[in-house]
């Protein structure tokens, strides 16, 4: 029967405080602004960017000065180095940027309100003096007013998806946008925001486009008014590239009228190079991306892939959830093929990738397997980094002692998927796992992949994802677009062939080509091997077969774990720079579920939310570390931050011994030289 022990979080700090590993990257901004660089991002002095971060949404982003100072110093503790704004400009937030409070009537969005912007100066000053970087969104939600002088602003969605592609005056209240934020004096850090490198990325609109925007059945370009220019700006093009088509009566969300896709593609890229070049008309001197998403199309790639870096969203869940029924009990550790083709059909070659929203959300009991997982194929794939939608939605978080549920309601702007599902701010089982992700990520304790295989894109109306659906987890993946460089492939294979994903005399193991990563299939387990990170993830029981002897599959090099509870991560990580075997200060993580007190299911169904406390489950597992010394001391870590216990270890033939979950249980263990 599963133990549970309370593991609440405070807003204020982390139980472990990882940010001394990182201390040399402060301030953010020290090795100067980001620049492409083939696959990779550098700064100007070539250091190598990699980076692993949150989202903040909606109010998060405009704090009060003393809440920017405590939220800087926890994201550093736990290993973060990026923060995406995101949302900034939806109408539900409070605040936002276009007002402070909810009462004031608001009829523009052309005016930035001043109390926000202070508050939203003061936390990108917080963040840089903490080392954590900026990704800075340029419109997500903005709901134009009948102050903007928009043509039928009433009948427009959120960023007037997807008129503001086309529709010139939306695109230059975008460029006012754009010049008001980037021209922007921050009095904290005394600088333009144009002129600050803290700003890593920007992008210029979210998941917006012209194509998954227009189908059915949204058929977003419903307004007459603007269905009527989108139809002139079809005229003009055929007679200006001397092609025919019915522009009068032609189906806008026909994905087979090649004519008609080739129109959306080319208005597209008009679109993001005029945006682009107006930014850099200005003096923004950041990376610049269109949008983030490869939806049902593969034109998002190729009309991204003149800017400078890729983007792409992913989450890991089936949308089975509204405002009283949620469902989310997906698993991955055995699944095949992997979760991540629409990240690979993003990540087109000779061109950094950032993921800027993922998640694995809650009530799902194994979700402590993502952040491991997407950070493991992240750095084999030589990605520069992940930020998780998201930390929260307010800054509120001390009211807010339960997982998954608001603190006054179930739902934000009428969507029941906000505030509590994504914010995984106080989710042990997610941002618990942050540590070993952070360094993992960070650091490049995982190596990228030996091999690089270049997927030639077969079709530009149909995405054909076989290829990364099997060989994301084995070999250095990137998309080739028509036309596309072909640079530092070791081979080319079409999007349609599939890359054999196990070792045919080993079927039940996918394995990377540099042996750092692999599942077990039959087991229901994954490994992380490295020197400085060890993780083994999953059905822990797997390391036991039906007589009760190790399984020698779960014994990674250098540590091996006898498991006694079903599902759980086991991840340990050197502090120092030195391997496992060598270190004097190790971090240990046991995490498996994690739930609200009372919290009940009826399958995979959660029917009650439960209360505070917030529970974690006791991991209990006999764990062997190959070790030269023999000084080491194991000391279990509670939610305070606290020493709870210590475990005493046996050391033998050069490996140490010991318990966890018998006693002290915690989420955490410091491993440490006396």
């Amino acid at each position: 029967m599963s133990q549970y022990f309370r593991t609440p979080a405070y807003p204020d700090a982390m139980p472990v405080d990882i940010s001394f590993v990182f201390a040399d990257e402060k301030p953010a901004g020290k090795h100067g602004f980001l620049k492409p660089c083939g696959d990779e991002f550098r700064f100007e002095d070539g250091t190598k960017a990699r980076f692993w971060g949150v989202n903040f949404n909606g109010g998060a982003n405009f704090p009060e000065h003393d809440y920017s100072e405590k939220v800087a110093r926890r994201l550093a503790q736990s290993g973060c180095n990026i923060v995406r704004f995101h949302q900034l400009d939806a109408e539900w937030d409070t605040p936002n940027i276009y007002s402070y409070t909810k009462g004031p009537r608001v009829t523009t969005t052309r005016k930035l309100d001043p109390v926000s912007m202070d508050h939203l100066d003061y936390l990108i000053h917080c963040l840089k003096e903490q080392g954590i970087y900026v990704y800075f969104d340029m419109m997500t939600y903005r709901k134009f007013k009948s102050g903007d002088d928009v043509p039928f602003a009433e009948e427009l969605r959120d960023s007037a998806k997807p008129y503001s592609i086309f529709d010139r005056r939306l695109i230059e209240l975008q460029k006012e946008f754009c010049d008001q934020i980037w021209n922007r004096f921050n009095k904290y850090t005394g600088l333009l925001y144009k002129d600050d490198p803290v700003f890593a990325m920007t992008e210029i609109t979210n998941e917006c486009d012209l194509y998954t925007n227009c189908e059915a059945p949204n058929k977003n370009i419903n307004s007459p008014h603007y269905e009527q220019e989108f139809r002139a700006l079809y005229k003009e093009w055929l007679e200006k590239n001397g092609k025919t088509d019915d522009y009068e009566n032609c189906d806008m969300y026909d994905k087979a009228n090649e004519t008609l896709g080739r129109f959306k593609l080319d208005l597209t890229l008009a679109y993001y190079n005029e945006m682009r070049d107006y930014m850099r008309s200005i003096g923004v001197k950041h990376p610049i991306t269109g949008t983030n998403w490869a939806h049902g199309t593969p034109m998002n790639a190729v009309s991204n892939a003149e800017m400078d870096f890729m983007d792409s969203h992913h989450y890991y869940y089936d949308w089975g959830w509204g405002s009283t029924e949620k469902f989310a009990q997906n698993v991955q550790v055995n699944g095949v093929p992997n979760i991540f083709p629409n990240l690979g059909y993003m990540n087109v070659n000779q061109k950094p990738f950032f993921v800027s929203e993922w998640d694995m959300p809650w009530p799902n009991s194994y979700r402590a397997e993502g952040p491991i997982y997407y950070a493991a194929v992240g750095a084999l794939q030589n990605w520069t980094g992940f930020a998780i939608h998201t930390y929260a939605y307010g800054t509120k978080l001390d009211k807010m002692d339960i997982l998954g549920k608001e603190v006054s309601s179930s739902t934000i702007g009428g969507v029941p998927y906000r505030e509590g599902i994504f914010s995984v701010w106080n989710d042990p089982a997610k941002f618990g796992l942050f540590y070993h992700a952070a360094l993992i990520t960070r650091r490049e304790d995982i190596t990228p992949a030996k091999k690089k295989i270049g997927v030639q894109l077969t079709s530009e109306t149909k995405i054909n994802s076989k290829a990364f659906k099997t060989g994301l987890e084995v070999h250095n993946l990137k998309l080739v677009v028509p036309g596309g460089s072909t640079e530092g492939c070791d081979e080319i294979v079409a999007d349609t062939d599939v890359i054999p994903a196990m070792d045919p005399e080993n079927p039940d193991i996918i394995a990377s080509d540099n042996g750092e990563v692999w599942r077990s299939l039959s087991g229901k387990f994954g490994v992380i091997d490295t020197e400085r990170t060890k993780v083994i993830y999953g059905r822990l029981t797997a390391g036991r077969n039906d007589s009760m002897k190790p399984n020698p599959k779960t014994f990674v090099k250098g540590m091996s774990v006898k498991g006694g509870t079903d599902f759980g991560v086991i991840a340990l990580s050197s502090l120092t720079d030195d391997p496992i075997s060598k270190s004097t200060n190790m971090l240990l993580s046991t995490i498996g579920r994690a739930r609200n007190t009372g919290a009940q299911f009826d399958g995979d169904k959660m029917i009650e939310y439960g209360e505070a406390p917030i529970l974690s489950e006791v991991v209990r597992a006999e764990i062997t570390i190959e070790t030269e010394r023999t000084d080491l001391q194991v000391w279990g870590v509670n939610a305070e931050g606290y020493y709870v216990g210590r475990l005493l270890p046996k050391f033998e033939d050069g490996k140490m011994t010991f318990t966890v979950g018998e006693h002290w249980p915690a989420n955490y263990y410091l491993i440490v030289a006396e």
